[in-house]
């Protein structure tokens, strides 16, 4: 193992924050002369850069805000503090960005990127800001962190080999948002002139199962209790399970076997269709085959299917991308974020009903990319695993 000198970030970089001319909107111009406002929305989570803004404001705002030029690197400063971003671009930051700027001439850029993003750093940012009401990175904080400084060389070298394990993670990244496209182009080839090709339409009450209690919310109130919740039992779905558009574990939560007798009519069945109805509405899921017995939140409606009419991955499907759902939601959505949708809009939303065989044909081509986008992410998985590895011992020297 190679021993580098340990050498404080503000020995390296000068350390400045960014600030706002106010009230910013009376800066805010559509001049080309206008100098670039940098904001958090112009940072992509694929990318290393800032290359353009989408916003300007006037020369005069300048003054009260803090320029950064290409080179410098920016930090997030508050929420998911610490993410580096190399500037690309000049423009003004506000007041959630930090500015390190190169104070020397051995320092390579790919190389400091990496280590400013890295596990290590970051824990020792939040190892700092522990305590704090709100944790903000702040310059003396930033300043005082100490980082390994190999020669030039050899920053190279490191920066090289984690741009390449970097870059197959993007590939893998890629291939699955691209195969979460070929799903939606799958759909709109089959399903996207529903009048052309005479399809009748019925509403979401309709095509549910025929028995009592089809479309349901969880129980409300006194009827489930955050303290009646225990270690182990009964599954208890929420927000959460549902919020990626595809069924996901996430937080555990569960009831006793006695607490369930109570609440039997809520349980959740292998194929129910569960859609969010508070905090982060409309989102949507299908409940797996191999669901252990389980119940739903008031936070979830959940819809239990007519086999004979609809099956559930084209209702997930359509919910979430046909035209004509989309434009009902949006008419009938109440606040921002949806947050009236309830039982009654559901029920009463259209939707049109193709053959059962050609419902099977989507399920089958949408099953067959699931497979495929669950090889990716097992991939992923592991070149996550190996990138933290790298970057562990990229970082002591062991590389």
């Amino acid at each position: 193992m190679t021993t580098w000198p340990l050498v404080a970030l503000g020995d390296i970089f000068d350390i400045a924050r960014g600030g706002s001319p106010r009230p910013i909107q009376n800066y805010i111009t559509d001049d080309v002369d206008g100098v670039n406002w940098i904001m958090i929305a112009d940072a992509s989570e694929s990318s290393k850069y800032i290359t353009s803004t989408k916003k300007r404001i006037r020369k005069e705002g300048v003054k009260n805000s803090r320029m950064v030029y290409p080179g410098d690197f920016v930090l997030t400063n508050s929420m998911s503090f610490g993410r580096p971003y190399i500037m690309k671009t000049s423009g003004c930051i506000h007041d959630g960005w930090l500015v390190l700027s190169n104070r020397l001439e051995n320092v390579d850029s790919n190389y400091f990127f990496h280590l400013l993003g890295s596990n290590a750093v970051y824990l020792e940012f939040a190892r700092r800001a522990a305590g704090a009401t709100v944790k903000n990175l702040n310059i003396d904080l930033v300043k005082g962190v100490q980082i390994p400084l190999p020669p030039l060389e050899e920053q190279k070298r490191i920066a090289e080999i984690l741009d390449r394990a970097e870059e197959l993670r993007s590939k893998r990244r890629e291939a699955i948002a691209q195969l979460d496209t070929l799903t939606q182009a799958i759909f709109f080839e089959m399903f996207g002139e529903p009048v052309l090709n005479g399809w009748a339409m019925e509403t979401i009450a309709e095509i549910v199962h025929p028995s009592s209690g089809s479309i349901r919310t969880g129980p409300f109130g006194s009827n489930l209790l955050h303290s009646e919740f225990v270690e182990e039992g009964v599954a208890v779905l929420g927000i959460d399970n549902a919020v990626a558009n595809e069924f996901r574990w996430g937080e555990r939560r569960f009831i006793s076997e006695l607490k369930y007798r109570g609440l039997k009519h809520y349980t959740v069945r292998p194929g129910d269709v569960i859609i969010t109805i508070m905090g982060t509405c409309g989102r949507c899921a299908v409940v797996p085959d191999n669901i252990p017995v389980a119940i739903n939140t008031k936070h979830l409606c959940c819809i239990t299917l007519n086999p004979a009419k609809c099956l559930p991955r084209f209702l997930h499907a359509y919910f979430l991308l046909h035209p004509i759902a989309r434009q009902y939601l949006n008419q009938t959505k109440k606040g921002a974020i949806m947050a009236g949708l309830n039982m009654a809009i559901i029920k009463s939303m259209p939707i049109f009903i193709p053959s059962l065989s050609l419902q099977k044909e989507f399920t089958r081509r949408a099953e067959a990319v699931d497979k495929l986008k669950a090889a990716h992410r097992a991939s992923l998985s592991e070149l996550d695993a190996l990138f933290a590895s790298l970057q562990h011992r990229a970082f002591r020297g062991e590389l």
